[in-house]
């Protein structure tokens, strides 16, 4: 598959990096991924702008408590904005994506609060979801403490974080409430069947193959008997109707390029409004490709989608 120049430099460079085995504990793992995303974060973006202020909380959820981070450009209320790191539902958390939560609360012009929900195979399925899920419901219980507009509430997330943005939605509609206004879903796991045609048609070396897709799958998921439960896999959801409009992006070299096209197309077909972006030299995690011209036009064309639906 074509790769934009700059992309496939990044991919070379990515590639030639260590990556801890299967063998190796996850707690290991982990702290071997974070390691190596500080040390590749500022190459591939920038640091993002200063918040007036930057405040890291305790949000109390089902058999304990999870660590949020709260973003505030400006004084005032305003609107709130859910973001959900990416990770594949085992890696990830709130300091690799700190740029992106900056940008996105300044362009946006929102406070922005960044979830640390708990991760597999400690805490397997519906852990994480269920996490956001009460997150939601503690931004509108402390609206007024938190300064916000819980009233122009949206969610974005990426890859794994998409995935749960889009599981929001649907718990929010089957529940009741929050009311979300706008879910935003960069590069969304949306069937978790992995029978998506790209998933196995994407080569190898992309920065996200199909045994590793496989192995955080089987970790985040208790049996194949969740592989299709819509609040795993929201694509298969019998009824999206009643969901906030979407904006999807897929990359043209990522194995789950055809999970968003999938989910756009459902969405439409039940009546919502979707805004597909394809990224086609590019791959799985593009998005925070910032330093890059294409992926930082892509990224402020995202921001600006997001300021005018909470504005």
């Amino acid at each position: 598959m074509q790769l934009e120049p700059a992309v496939r430099r990044i991919v070379t460079i990515a590639n030639r990096l260590d990556r801890p085995g299967a063998t190796i504990p996850w707690s290991r793992r982990r702290a071997v991924s974070a390691a190596t995303s500080r040390r590749f974060r500022g190459l591939v973006m920038p640091a993002g702008p200063d918040m007036a202020s930057e405040t890291d909380l305790m949000v109390p959820v089902d058999g304990g408590r999870i660590l949020v981070r709260v973003y505030r450009p400006r004084a005032g209320r305003l609107p709130v904005h859910v973001f959900l790191h990416g990770g594949g539902w085992c890696n990830g958390g709130l300091d690799e994506r700190d740029p992106r939560c900056r940008t996105i609360a300044s362009g946006a012009d929102c406070v922005v609060v960044s979830v640390d929900y708990r991760l597999a195979p400690e805490n397997t399925f519906p852990t994480a979801p269920e996490d956001c899920y009460r997150t939601l419901q503690w931004i509108t219980d402390e609206a007024e403490t938190l300064g916000v507009d819980a009233t122009r509430l949206s969610v974005s997330g990426e890859s794994a974080g998409a995935n749960l943005a889009a599981v929001l939605c649907l718990m929010t509609r089957d529940r009741g409430g929050p009311a979300i206004a706008y879910q935003w879903l960069d590069v969304p796991a949306t069937d978790l069947t992995m029978e998506q045609p790209s998933v196995r048609s994407t080569p190898s070396g992309h920065l996200l193959d199909y045994a590793t897709m496989i192995e955080f799958r089987d970790a985040y998921l208790r049996s194949e008997d969740d592989w299709t439960t819509p609040y795993a896999s929201p694509l298969h959801a019998a009824d999206l109707s009643g969901l906030p409009p979407a904006w999807i992006l897929t990359c043209g070299a990522d194995p789950l390029r055809d999970d968003g096209t999938a989910y756009a197309r459902r969405l439409r077909e039940a009546g919502v409004t979707v805004v597909e972006e394809r990224l086609a030299g590019h791959v799985h995690p593009s998005f925070a490709f910032t330093r890059i011209a294409t992926a930082a036009d892509y990224e402020r064309r995202a921001v600006a989608a997001l300021r005018e639906h909470l504005h």
